[in-house]
């Protein structure tokens, strides 16, 4: 019969292990990127066996999914301690480093919008904790009264994700990369976040 104290260090060595395995593939990014990540370079690393490594990831997919969704964490703390934009392009200033970020691979963007929710899966994971973290970023900043105002802040803060989504998405077409990401957004941003004249 296992005692509380077992169950204590048990529970202690898998949150040890996972760590391990989550610094050795930190570690492997930061030498090779995202696009040479392996699985085995991982459990080589962390000197597990490759079957620990499924214990704790049921692919990379997932462990794709943690490590991405701290770095996107890191870029949203710095963005909340931003003051709130007051016009269409200070508002682009402070969305770069995310969207920069998501623009840097074409492997990193299809994992972020895989598991942000867009897409129908079973588990919430980081990346899909983050979109919710910048849906109340967005919420704070788009309450400003230099933004329209006859649609709710959390609408025009769902525009605001989709049109990011939407740019990066295009900056990796061959037939429409050839617009800057400010410059792209800008117009989606403008249309939608600035009054238009008042109807008589």
């Amino acid at each position: 019969m296992q005692t509380e104290a077992m169950t204590k260090a048990t529970q202690a060595r898998t949150l040890k292990t996972r760590a391990r395995l989550l610094e050795a593939a930190r570690q492997a990014v930061e030498e090779q990127g995202y696009p040479g990540l392996r699985t085995e370079e991982v459990v080589k690393r962390a000197g597990t066996a490759k079957g620990t490594f499924f214990a704790h990831f049921p692919d990379k997919e997932a462990l794709l999914d943690h490590l991405i969704g701290e770095d996107i964490d890191g870029i949203l703390e710095e963005m909340e301690a931003l003051p709130a934009p007051k016009t269409v392009p200070d508002l682009i200033e402070s969305l770069m480093p995310l969207v920069t970020y998501m623009a840097q691979d074409r492997d990193i963007f299809d994992v972020i919008i895989r598991r942000s929710g867009a897409a129908a899966i079973e588990e919430i994971g980081p990346i899909a904790v983050t979109f919710e973290r910048q849906f109340g970023i967005f919420i704070h900043w788009l309450s400003n009264p230099a933004f329209r105002q006859d649609v709710s802040p959390d609408l025009l803060a769902e525009g605001v994700q989709a049109f990011l989504v939407q740019a990066v998405a295009l900056n990796f077409c061959a037939l429409h990369n050839t617009i800057a990401l400010p410059d792209r957004l800008l117009p989606y941003l403008e249309a939608w976040l600035i009054p238009g004249p008042q109807s008589s």
